[in-house]
């Protein structure tokens, strides 16, 4: 149920119970007032009657003698004590009533009483309880209206704190509330929340700001002396040592050519080159450039074939994508297939979907709930990787377009399935050239 609907609801409920209350007590203390004023009616009726009796010896005002429906409790009345009781019974016009009964001489006189009917009163009493139930429904259904419109207000307000909260997960870091939002309501706890949350996206923005300029800084300052490193084993003498060391700068290199991909992704600086180019073909040329036994296999055409992972693929599906990038994703994946995986890995091409899967203990549930982390291989040694290229993978998606989902099958092994864009309605003729050579320089 939506917020306001609730708060309409309470709101309503609330209105009910003090309706409610008022006309209980209302009720309650108008029925002892009339109560209260009969039993002095009574009482005075009584001493009036009686006075009037002394003097002539008949009954006046009302009064009679020892009436027949004189209730038990006042027949037999102390000495000159006068008495009222209260009678519940209906008879005809008379409904409930007070007596007044006082015994005229000594023990054994009659008793002259009195009886008081408050039928008038507690008519107009009922006409007073209806008149308040009215009145309090005319008043709910006027509530009602101002208090949807009110929770209504508040829950815009909050949905657009909640509105800007996603966008800034979703990794917009420059949504913000900004002051206008409740300006001019006064300021309320819905402006404070609002104002923590562009605080809070504030400081995690200028701590991402930070550690982005930071890896970039670190890779670019790193980047000259690995260059020397790698040309200076060049003049060393052949042999164990100079094979390990030039492994190591390799490696090293490779992790700088990494960050600096990822603080270009960070920075939104990045931009795909679309080219029409048959999706087979590039895929199977990625898996041929990381030098990993792979199978490659097209599907969902009637000229489906397998294809060997040092082939090129023929299949009739081209897509409109940034070749280098798509085979930047896949490199990745299968890489981390067979590192962290085992064999055998099976690439699948369908349509514009491309299946990595490997056969072995599968995503780790931290990496599925929360995605790839940086540096965090997932393997109990480090030198199995720095733990960048699923996070590359990710981000080169994301420039594409494409989606990128990580699960794991039911019967082990973990599978990530990238899902190209559609191609854009407006279909244009490709330029020259656009069926482009997938046989480029690695990135």
């Amino acid at each position: 149920m939506p917020l306001r609907w609730k708060i309409a609801a309470l709101a309503a409920a609330t209105a009910c119970l003090v309706a409610l209350a008022v006309g209980v007590l209302v009720h309650v203390w108008t029925a002892m007032d009339i109560r209260s004023r009969a039993e002095m009616d009574a009482t005075n009726t009584v001493y009036s009657a009686m006075e009037v009796y002394r003097r002539t010896g008949t009954p006046a005002g009302g009064a009679e003698l020892d009436p027949a429906e004189l209730p038990t409790a006042l027949r037999h009345p102390a000495g000159a004590d006068r008495r009222v009781a209260y009678d519940g019974r209906v008879e005809g016009n008379l409904g409930p009533s007070v007596w007044g009964a006082q015994r005229v001489g000594g023990p054994g006189s009659p008793v002259l009483a009195v009886r008081i009917n408050m039928s008038p009163q507690l008519h107009d009493l009922r006409r007073l309880d209806a008149s308040m139930a009215v009145a309090s429904l005319v008043s709910l259904a006027a509530a009602l209206p101002l208090a949807v419109y009110g929770a209504a207000l508040v829950a815009r307000r909050l949905r657009r704190v909640a509105e800007t909260a996603a966008r800034i997960s979703g990794g917009d870091l420059d949504a913000r509330n900004g002051p206008a939002l409740g300006r001019a309501r006064g300021r309320d706890e819905v402006t404070d929340i609002a104002a923590t949350v562009d605080l809070m996206a504030d400081s995690l923005g200028r701590r991402l700001r930070i550690e982005r300029q930071f890896t970039a800084d670190v890779a670019h300052e790193l980047r000259t002396p690995v260059g020397g490193l790698l040309a200076a084993t060049d003049l060393l003498p052949p042999g164990e040592t100079e094979d390990l060391l030039r492994a190591r700068v390799r490696d090293l290199r490779g992790l700088v050519e990494d960050l600096l991909e990822i603080s270009r992704l960070d920075a939104g600086a990045e931009a795909p080159v679309r080219a029409r180019v048959p999706l087979a073909a590039v895929v199977a040329e990625a898996v041929a450039r990381t030098g990993l036994d792979t199978e490659v296999t097209v599907t969902g055409s009637p000229a489906a074939e397998h294809v060997d992972h040092a082939e090129h693929a023929v299949a009739a599906e081209h897509v409109e994508t940034d070749p280098r990038r798509l085979e930047r994703i896949v490199g990745n994946l299968v890489t981390n297939a067979h590192r962290h995986g085992r064999t055998p890995v099976r690439v699948t091409v369908e349509g514009m979907t491309v299946v990595v899967r490997d056969h072995g203990p599968g995503f780790p549930a931290d990496l599925l709930l929360d995605g790839p982390r940086r540096f965090r291989t997932g393997a109990a040694e480090r030198g199995a990787g720095h733990g960048l290229g699923l996070t590359i993978a990710l981000g080169q998606a994301r420039v594409l377009g494409a989606e990128l989902r990580l699960d794991n099958a039911a019967d082990g092994g973990a599978i990530a399935t990238l899902r190209l864009p559609p191609p854009p309605t407006d279909t244009r003729p490709p330029h020259d050239g656009a069926e482009a050579d997938t046989r480029r320089p690695r990135p």
